[in-house]
């Protein structure tokens, strides 16, 4: 990897941002909520306000991003992002910083997705390896922004709110360094959306969003949503030690994803996905009887050595199916399919946890994580 190139540099910044918008602002929502004196359920709307416009939104900007352009989508959203996200610091009420969070959303809507576009476009050759470098740079992140969201909201909770500002002088970088090779996509709508729906179908593709989805259900629904209640109610932890476990998975997803280059032409693409529903299954089968907060140090960087070997190497091989002239539109229904996982992981481990305790979260996520391999065996 050459460190001074400008247009990685640039795609691991749109990375910085597009997990931004809900790391950071995590620390500050007890501030928030004392501050308008407000439920925690309308707290947690901040959030939701935010995620909720890519669900809809990713795969129609990925569409006008194949037809129009990267930059065309890119720059303007990350404008957006920024300048909304500037705006929910000075909101006169909660009423006005959910419509600002709302409108930072569309703006973060197609950050996620087009990244990983700009990597499929730019190395083709190497695109396992650069995957690899953008979810370690993804997953540091996610790591640190808590860090940084804490001591901005320390000075006052409307400070995580300048944070985004960072993305404007990021989109006129953008716009004015960004050297890809844009689509030059002369078909009829009718046409390209033909074409982009016969990628979609097809086995191996299916099987890819599968997994995708799967995997994030597991992420959001166990390790993000109901780990934490597990570690306080069998350990009596206290927030920030629950908070500086959890950091270990990222931070092993990052150290693994880096190498996942090395891995992919050691060991093979469809190898390492099968390996990592092994680990999986093997980590959320051993969490509910590990009796020492320090042994629980393994499975969790278990954990993240199973993510950092399975979530880019999907995007990978998901990239590389698709000619440049649909990737946004490809890889922005994966993006959505993402969120879905990600709305859907708490709701369904919810059910788990209301009705047979917290353990049972970790014992329904093994069985998913276990269809994982057939998935993998049979259609890649």
């Amino acid at each position: 990897m050459k460190i001074k190139d400008e247009n990685l540099l640039l795609i691991f910044a749109i990375t910085l941002m597009a997990v931004m918008g809900v790391a950071s602002i995590s620390p500050a929502l007890p501030l928030i909520q004392e501050k308008f004196d407000i439920s925690t359920t309308q707290t947690g709307l901040l959030v939701t306000f935010f995620t909720l416009p890519g669900i809809f939104l990713t795969p129609v900007l990925g569409v006008l991003a194949d037809r129009y352009g990267r930059k065309l989508i890119l720059v303007p959203s990350l404008l957006l992002f920024g300048l909304a996200g500037f705006a929910c610091a000075i909101a006169p009420g909660f009423f006005w910083l959910l419509v600002f969070r709302l409108i930072q959303g569309i703006g973060g809507a197609a950050l996620g997705s087009l990244n990983v576009t700009l990597i499929g476009d730019l190395y083709p050759e190497r695109r396992h390896q650069i995957m690899g470098y953008n979810a370690t740079v993804l997953s540091v992140a996610t790591a640190i922004y808590p860090s940084i969201g804490g001591a901005l909201a320390g000075i006052d909770w409307q400070w995580v709110f300048y944070l985004p500002l960072l993305a404007v002088p990021v989109s006129i970088i953008v716009l004015l360094r960004l050297n890809n090779p844009e689509p030059k996509n002369r078909q009829k709508l009718k046409d390209y959306f033909t074409d982009t729906w016969k990628l979609i179908k097809t086995r191996q593709v299916l099987a890819l969003m599968i997994l995708n989805i799967i995997t994030f259900i597991i992420l959001y629904g166990v390790m993000i949503t109901y780990f934490p209640f597990f570690l306080k109610s069998k350990f009596g932890v206290t927030a920030l030690v629950i908070g500086f476990v959890m950091s270990g998975f990222s931070f092993s997803t990052a150290i693994t994803s880096f190498q996942l280059g090395n891995l992919n032409r050691r060991i093979g693409s469809r190898n390492l996905l099968m390996m990592a529903s092994v680990l999986y299954t093997i980590v959320l089968l051993i969490v509910p009887f590990i009796s020492s907060l320090l042994l629980m140090v393994i499975p969790v960087l278990l954990y993240g050595v199973a993510q950092g070997i399975n979530f880019p190497n999907i995007q990978a091989r998901l990239a590389g199916l698709a000619p440049i002239e649909n990737r946004a539109a490809f890889l922005s229904l994966n993006g959505m399919i993402l969120r879905l996982g990600q709305t859907l992981g708490p709701v369904i481990m919810g059910v788990f946890y209301g009705w047979f305790g917290v353990e049972s979260v970790f014992w329904a996520g093994a069985v998913m994580s276990v269809l994982l391999l057939p998935i993998v065996w049979y259609n890649l």
